[in-house]
């Protein structure tokens, strides 16, 4: 895939395309430009909140991707939950209550 660190200007400091990459490959993904986007629109969410709940966090993902079905899309294209390992490939901390440690992923 042909895509800059330049198309996410919101990305922490330390991530780059070829850890999402890794990411995803270690979980059976590959990147798609879908990916790229939920990655993209994560990113900028943490920018703009100090604070990232999940609720908010599947809210807005909900609204951005409504066009294409909402997180029932997201859940097609990411399995392990579209929050949790959203987050993981964007190299974001994934928001408490994303992940139930007796069950696995939740959102």
């Amino acid at each position: 895939m042909n895509v800059s660190l330049e198309s996410f200007p919101n990305a922490p400091h330390n991530w780059d395309l070829n850890q999402a990459e890794e990411t995803a490959k270690a979980d059976g993904l590959k990147l798609s430009k879908d990916h790229l986007e939920l990655i993209r629109a994560l990113q900028e969410y943490y920018g703009k909140v100090e604070f990232p709940h999940m609720r908010q966090i599947k809210d807005a993902l909900e609204e951005k991707f409504h066009s294409r079905g909402g997180m029932k899309y997201l859940y097609q294209m990411i399995p392990g939950g579209p929050v949790a390992e959203g987050c993981r490939l964007a190299g974001l901390n994934v928001p408490a209550g994303a992940v139930d440690k007796s069950f696995g992923s939740v959102a």
